[in-house]
């Protein structure tokens, strides 16, 4: 005889995990939030800057990872590869990682999961990390989403004691970049814990208000918020 079927309608009993765009996704617009990442009943439009911003990041994967030539558009980049392949450490890239909420690792589907997050490309020297994110847009200063990914490795790589977590601006010829430590990172979660917080209980109590905002009139698929097109 077959055992019981557990289902999931009830936001309530349904496993809780999130990841840095579904929480800043929330922030920019909960209704929006809703229809992209819970419901998922209305799409992301697709522009040409975000499919180039996916075959940029495949690219340099492969160059890293396999060593295979960047194509000849994409050769401007070769001093940031060069950069990381340069010297002695453990390199990975598209790293899938998790942790649970105590901050302890597990796997990116496990049960308990919390968070998740990418690293584009992670290098493990001694006691030392550097983390490496491409960026193919406009410069935005974002440390949270650097300290998010320096948990990880922390929580991934006992040995890590400091993290060097960086956006790199691609079309810029710049980086944003920030230090960790083991020790400190308590600090950097007082202001992050709120937030995270704040989203659970919107999924716990399905509100998802729409918040007006900048993406309504051309970059918002959701047509059936009272603010769309606006």
């Amino acid at each position: 005889m077959n055992g019981p079927v557990t289902t999931y309608n009830d936001p309530t009993k349904r496993p809780w995990a999130w990841s840095y765009s579904k929480l800043k996704n929330y922030e920019t617009c909960p209704k929006r939030h809703f229809h992209y990442d819970i419901s998922k009943d209305v799409k992301e439009p697709q522009s040409e800057e975000l499919k180039d911003g996916f075959y940029v990041h495949e690219m340099l994967a492969k160059r890293v990872m396999n060593n295979e030539p960047l194509p000849e558009r994409l050769q401007k980049y070769e001093p940031w590869a060069v950069k990381i392949l340069t010297g002695e450490g453990k390199i990975l890239v598209e790293q899938k990682l998790a942790f649970r909420e105590d901050y302890s690792p597990c796997g990116y589907f496990e049960k308990g999961v919390w968070f998740r997050g990418v690293g584009d490309v992670i290098k493990i020297v001694g006691h030392a990390a550097l983390i490496v994110d491409w960026k193919t847009g406009k410069i935005v200063e974002d440390s949270q989403q650097l300290m998010l990914m320096a948990q990880c490795v922390f929580s991934h790589y006992p040995e890590v004691l400091g993290v060097r977590s960086e956006f790199v601006w691609l079309n810029h010829d710049a980086t944003t970049r920030q230090n960790f430590k083991r020790d400190e990172m308590a600090q950097h979660w007082v202001g992050m814990l709120p937030r995270v917080a704040a989203l659970k209980q919107a999924e716990l109590t399905m509100t998802y208000p729409p918040k007006p905002g900048f993406l309504c009139r051309k970059w918002c698929a959701v047509k059936s918020c009272p603010h769309w097109g606006e």
